[in-house]
């Protein structure tokens, strides 16, 4: 791709990475220590990523086992959980606390993949409007006199290659994600 046009196709990465990382935190039956990235909970009056205060693993395919490194941080990681749109439920034994996944009904497996197709449709709205950015940029730098037409048509169709391929991208994680969280 032309040097003029890498920052769009950067832009558009940051767009696709940001759905991925969007992915990463919708739960498909099975444990998943990433659900937990987007929590923060009150360590010395800064909010903290739970993964710095405590260690975090998964036992059992549907259980997350949290363990602090300060056991006065117990309350507060259940706290933060509880605050927190993952509606599960931790438990704790005073010292470790467990998050038990329970198994996604069909009712709610069809919810998070409409979730899914709607990340990816955010996700796709983004790289058109890159897009648009993009095709605005060339025709400046072609009324400008800076390129030619024929330049102007050559970095257009780039343009277009670019949308396009990020446009599969999206698609096949979609797609992805979808079966993933469909999968009994």
């Amino acid at each position: 791709m032309d040097e003029r046009l890498k920052v769009y196709d950067e832009k558009m990465t940051k767009s696709y990475n940001a759905m991925i990382e969007e992915f990463t935190a919708i739960r498909a039956g099975r444990a998943n220590p990433h659900v937990l990235d987007h929590i923060r909970v009150d360590y010395y009056g800064s909010p903290t990523p739970i993964q710095q205060v405590a260690n975090v693993t998964v036992p059992e395919a549907r259980i997350i086992q949290i363990t602090p490194w300060d056991k006065k941080m117990v309350n507060a990681i259940m706290k933060a959980i509880q605050t927190s749109d993952l509606g599960i439920n931790p438990n704790t034994d005073g010292s470790t606390i467990r998050l038990v996944f329970p198994e996604l009904t069909e009712e709610r497996r069809k919810e998070l993949s409409k979730d899914v197709r709607k990340k990816g449709e955010a996700a796709k709205v983004a790289v058109r409007n890159i897009r648009r950015d993009a095709n605005e940029q060339v025709k400046k730098m072609q009324k400008n006199g800076d390129i030619s037409e024929d330049d102007q048509a050559n970095l257009e169709d780039d343009i277009q290659k670019a949308t396009d391929k990020m446009m599969k991208k999206v698609d096949k994680a979609v797609e992805d994600k979808t079966k993933e969280i469909m999968t009994v």
